[in-house]
């Protein structure tokens, strides 16, 4: 399941995907960006809803939500759209089990009745990592939601610039995108397999299903693949600092065997 912030928006223009790509070249630079818009991206198949079980809770003080959490329950809250903050307690396990399941949306039921949300804010234990609290917003299924949704690259090991010894530098790992809730992915992915060394990727090459749409700066830079010949430099550099040191050292041993022997001459 995907993380970050989700929020409610209004309906906008329908997106569109990017059937073909054309390579520019700028200096020694190449870019990748879409330059034909047509059609549509490969449909996405229709995410199933995942139901989770909770039950409400009286809203107390600090000691009562720490018998709650000794027992194995994490209190929680439902709020947004048309109904009133709603606070509740799920059982942990199946509370990980339901935001790690495919989908953004979750189907809250509670005394008999169903309402979907998704996943707004987790808080966890400094030290142990447990979720001590999470925040549900409720959604409404016909209207879309801004959501931050993992990028990711695939073939960077297959790509010529990696096998000549380049670098591949992956920088924007997250993009905010608009869809309904349940079309948001779970990640968008560039394909990079045929990068060279001096290639540059940006945001607008990413081609993510039809009914989704990247609100970010398409001219941002995803991933670009560096000349082999930086990390060259850094090695010579640490070289040339281990080298230093020793000098350093050998002088303070010579400094410290003359000031010995001074010692015995006295």
């Amino acid at each position: 399941m995907f993380s970050g912030s989700i929020n409610l928006i209004s309906p906008g223009e329908p997106p569109i995907s990017a059937e073909s790509i054309i390579i520019s070249r700028v200096g020694s630079n190449r870019f990748i960006s879409p330059v034909i818009f047509s059609g549509a991206a490969p449909p996405m198949a229709k995410q199933e809803t995942t139901i989770l079980t909770v039950a409400p809770r009286a809203i107390g003080g600090s000691r009562a939500t720490r018998r709650l959490r000794r027992a194995g329950r994490v209190p929680g809250i439902l709020y947004g759209g048309e109904g009133d903050p709603v606070p509740f307690a799920v059982d942990a396990r199946e509370l990980r089990t339901a935001v790690q399941a495919t989908g953004a949306v979750i189907e809250l039921t509670m005394d008999g009745r169903s309402t979907p949300a998704v996943l707004k804010e987790t808080q966890r234990h400094p030290v142990r990592g447990e979720t001590t609290h999470v925040d549900f917003l409720r959604v409404n299924l016909s209207k879309p939601i801004q959501a931050v949704v993992p990028l990711g690259i695939v073939g960077a090991e297959e790509s010529p610039g990696a096998k000549e010894g380049g670098i591949v530098d992956h920088q924007l790992r997250e993009v905010n995108v608009e869809a309904l809730p349940t079309d948001i992915p779970e990640s968008i992915e560039l394909d990079v397999s045929e990068l060279v060394i001096g290639d540059t990727v940006l945001l607008s090459a990413a081609s993510p299903p039809a009914d989704v749409t990247i609100l970010d700066d398409p001219d941002a830079v995803v991933v670009t693949v560096l000349a082999p010949r930086l990390q060259e430099e850094g090695a010579e550099g640490e070289a040339i600092e281990e080298e230093t040191e020793l000098v350093g050292e050998e002088a303070a041993e010579e400094a410290g065997e003359s000031g010995e022997s001074g010692g015995e001459g006295e």
